[in-house]
């Protein structure tokens, strides 16, 4: 036993000289980060907005070069607003490609960092509606020399693939709860269902009328005449820009560094290099997510992305999305721990797979009894993702967060017309008059078709069942809003389905009361699923954990800078695993995704 103590010298060496050392560097780190005592703080915006980083362990230097989550944004501007070092925040919009509440989200931040005494400059690239609809928030708004306005409008579009499969001898068979819930008319229609065009244009209606009001009132222009540029001009140049007042001034990067620099310290930016922080560099001084006055804390738990049964499903091949265990983990840790006394569910997810939604609530409702919880719709809180926020005691959402589709659909595929024009053969041995019924090779007959649409009809009416139960409506009420039906969160306000307008931090304070905390002092708030620091994972001893994320970021970029983005992508991974595992696969979710470009 002797030779296995750990108090032995070189034991203690090898464990307490690469805490100081990193310890050391640490310190260093942060030294490097001092800021002076006026500063521009710069923020690109841009790209699709991920609510949280998929990064399992966040690492300095690379994260002054990496987007931005949606909640790191919101954080970071939370405590913006009230640091009196920042002169101005100068936010570089360029691509934007986010659902059309993440965009209202992050408007209302700006304006808490107007309130707050900051001026807000957006500096465009050529930009398009979602671009303009963001800046349009800001004190003012400058485009790239050279620039121009693309305000060509809104547009919802879905590829049908029924067709094409079709002609390669793929086909498949759907099971739809109800009507509205039009997931499976990609694979099922060569065109779109009147109610899935109905629903299509109401939230089009939607996003197109606060996208014209909220110019209009910010840019003093009247609404008709901002219709008028989009139906009549839409590409706008940067000096017609200018004249049609949509912007305040064009000029160069350089140019308005150099204008912000004169402005604030009367020398050129060359003579003040220090001036202007990055997001990453500023981040990095900050007491992060908040600057906390007391030892409680209310517990932000994410779920975003597909709903999925387990990250080995092919649904999780980018990493992208939430399964049961991930949840699960984060849910026995905040109940743990003593110091957290609220909880807060934030949800920017489509839905996914049924039974791993249902799984998801039992844990959450579970959870709720414990401690308050209550739930902060992001972008899409969908069919499952709205299941998963029934668990709450108090649900917000955006005016323009897409929620309800309460449905289900499964899809089964069967490639016999290929098998047959490739030659292939089968030689099937069974015990069990369904053993065969399920397989890729021949579609679902007679009984065994009745017990596939029998099973969907189940899962459909647990479904509104606990939507009923949760909402304290009847159950014929709920189907009268269901059926896959799709809504805004102001138009799911009076349905019942939501009960507050509102964004993240109104449902962290909501929970902070339900819990009885001190509301004069801001409590810590704890992120979950949890990401551990690079000196976390450098303490206990996992140098692996590190090298791992360094390896899966550095994969994520080189993808992400040669591979446009898709706007399907939640909807092309889960069809993806239905296409892999060859199966019937019941799913609650989303039948499109609304992007604003």
């Amino acid at each position: 036993m002797k030779g296995k103590s750990c108090l032995r010298r070189g034991c203690l060496f090898s464990l307490v000289i690469p805490a100081i050392l990193a310890v050391l560097f640490f310190l260093l780190f942060r030294s490097s980060h001092d800021l002076q005592d006026r500063f521009v703080l710069v923020v690109p915006v841009g790209g699709s907005l991920e609510e949280r980083s998929a990064e399992s362990v966040s690492v300095p230097f690379l994260m002054e070069e990496g987007e931005l989550s949606f909640q790191d944004m919101l954080f970071m501007f939370n405590q913006a607003a009230t640091d009196k070092r920042i002169k101005t925040v100068l936010l570089e919009i360029g691509n934007v490609q986010a659902s059309p509440a993440k965009i209202t989200e992050l408007r209302q931040a700006i304006a808490r960092l107007r309130a707050g005494g900051r001026k807000v400059v957006a500096w465009l690239h050529s930009a398009e509606d979602s671009d303009y609809m963001l800046a349009a928030a800001c004190d003012s708004v400058i485009v790239e020399r050279g620039g121009y306005l693309l305000l060509d409008g809104l547009k919802a579009e879905t590829l049908y693939y029924t067709g094409a499969l079709g002609k390669v001898g793929v086909s498949f068979q759907a099971a739809q709860w109800k009507r509205y819930k039009s997931g499976v008319e990609p694979f099922t229609r060569t065109g779109a269902s009147p109610e899935y065009i109905e629903q299509i244009n109401a939230l089009l209606d939607a996003v197109y009328s606060d996208y014209t009001a909220y110019v209009s009132k910010r840019r003093g222009i009247s609404r008709d005449s901002i219709v008028s540029i989009i139906d009549n001009i839409a590409l706008v140049k940067a000096a017609e820009a200018v004249r049609l007042g949509l912007v305040d001034g064009v000029a160069s990067n350089w140019e308005l560094k150099r204008a912000l620099s004169r402005r604030i310290t009367g020398k050129p930016p060359e003579e003040s290099l220090d001036l202007f922080v990055s997001a990453g560099a500023y981040r990095e001084t900050l007491d992060w997510p908040v600057k906390a006055a007391q030892r409680d804390a209310v517990a932000v738990i994410t779920i975003s992305g597909p709903i999925v049964r387990s990250v080995g499903g092919a649904a999780m091949a980018s990493d992208e999305g939430t399964d049961v265990g991930t949840l699960r983990r984060s849910l026995d840790a905040v109940l743990q721990d003593d110091r957290v006394k609220a909880l807060v569910l934030r949800i920017d997810s489509p839905g996914g797979d049924a039974l791993a939604s249902s799984d998801m609530l039992q844990m959450l409702d579970s959870a709720a009894v414990k401690k308050p919880l209550v739930v902060s719709m992001s972008g899409i809180a969908a069919s499952g993702g709205y299941m998963a926020a029934l668990a709450g005691k108090t649900v917000y959402a955006q005016p323009l967060t897409i929620t309800g589709s309460i449905g289900v659909y499964a899809l089964k595929p069967e490639i016999s017309d290929l098998a047959e024009k490739i030659g292939l053969e089968r030689s099937v041995a069974t015990r069990g008059r369904f053993a065969d019924a399920n397989t890729l090779f021949k579609p679902l007959e007679g009984e065994a078709y009745e017990k596939f649409i029998g099973a969907s009809g189940d899962i459909y009416l647990d479904f509104i069942g606990k939507v009923a139960r949760s909402r304290k409506m009847t159950v014929a009420a709920v189907d009268s809003v269901a059926g896959g039906r799709v809504w805004t969160g102001r138009a799911a306000l009076p349905k019942g389905l939501v009960d507050r307008e509102g964004g993240l931090f109104d449902a962290i304070r909501a929970a902070r009361s339900l819990a009885k905390m001190d509301m004069a002092k801001q409590p810590r708030i704890v992120l979950y699923p949890e990401r551990k620091s690079w000196l976390q994972m450098l303490m206990e001893g996992n140098p692996a954990g590190i090298a791992g994320s360094l390896e899966r970021m550095a994969v994520r970029r080189v993808v992400r800078d040669v591979t446009p983005r898709s706007p399907y992508g939640a909807m092309l991974r889960m069809h993806e695993m239905l296409l892999r595992s060859g199966e019937v696969e019941v799913l609650a979710a989303m039948p499109c995704e609304i992007i604003i470009r």
